[in-house]
């Protein structure tokens, strides 16, 4: 299935996008698109009893409707740095031997179309196209890749702006650079797990003002997503509703020649994973 919520900002309802592409209201089905329905067997199942025979829920119509991020109250935000070869070799730095982690707040969440704000006195904002992976059963102690797939719910497209001086060169840990407002557009969609055959088969491109910048592949990822789960959950409990950034390919700014390329206001960012969705972002200065 394809969920989603939309509506303005605060005030989403919940929603699916059917087999023939048509947008169809939840609301009088299930209140949201979070945690809570992730972990009700029950309520998914009036979902997909719903998907299956979508004439029975009222069509929206797109025009003019906002599109918000696809799951509500998420808890936490956990994202893994440098999971991914190629993105390792253009920055120069060491394949890890574990997976590195950082948070970003669920309030730098917005949906796949909002205005991304570049930070006050910033002057290397960058671009992180990324497979997000949410949970749907609670995560403790994982024993093997297999489990850690099992409890994952879903999966949505993800961008995961980051502040590059900020979260390097202002000492400290890198979550400066990582949890501006509005850095982490998240959706269009939550696609459930069984609609992705292979989560280390998904294509992702990230283009600049209509200039392909990152053309990368799951596959290329160090700690593959069973991995991931399995290994956060020895270090922390994972519950519905909780996400995580899987890391980029390479194709960032800092990676490139100088004069490095950072993004500024009015430039456009368009990103997708193959059968997730695509985002397009407009910034401004915050």
């Amino acid at each position: 299935m394809k969920l989603l919520r939309v509506g303005t900002a605060g005030a989403e309802r919940p929603a699916l996008l059917d087999r023939d592409g048509t947008l169809r209201d939840l609301s009088g089905i299930v209140p949201d698109i979070d945690g809570d329905l992730l972990a009700d067997a029950s309520a998914l199942t009036r979902v997909r009893t719903a998907a299956d025979t979508p004439a029975v829920l009222p069509a929206l119509d797109p025009a003019g409707l906002r599109i918000g991020p696809p799951l509500g109250r998420i808890g936490k935000i956990v994202c893994i740095g440098l999971n991914y070869h190629d993105h390792a070799a253009e920055t120069g730095a060491a394949i890890p031997a574990e997976p590195i982690l950082f948070f970003k707040a669920p309030d730098t969440v917005v949906g796949p179309e909002d205005t991304v704000l570049v930070p006050r006195g910033s002057r290397k904002t960058d671009w992180e196209v990324e497979l997000a992976v949410v949970i749907g059963r609670t995560a403790r102690y994982l024993g093997s890749t297999e489990e850690g797939l099992a409890h994952v719910a879903g999966y949505a497209t993800a961008h995961d702006v980051s502040e590059r001086e900020f979260q390097i060169e202002r000492g400290g840990t890198w979550d400066k650079g990582k949890n501006c407002e509005t850095f982490n557009p998240l959706g269009p969609w939550l696609v459930t797990a069984d609609e992705v055959e292979d989560p280390q088969a998904l294509p992702l491109r990230l283009w600049v003002n209509g200039e392909l910048k990152q053309d990368g592949t799951t596959a290329d990822q160090i700690f593959p997503v069973g991995e991931v789960v399995r290994y956060l959950s020895h270090f922390m409990t994972l519950y519905p509703g909780d996400v995580i950034n899987t890391g980029t390919p390479a194709g960032v700014a800092m990676g490139q020649p100088e004069p490095k390329p950072y993004l500024k206001a009015g430039d456009v960012v368009e990103l997708e994973v193959e059968g997730l969705g695509r985002q397009r972002q407009e910034l401004k200065g915050a």
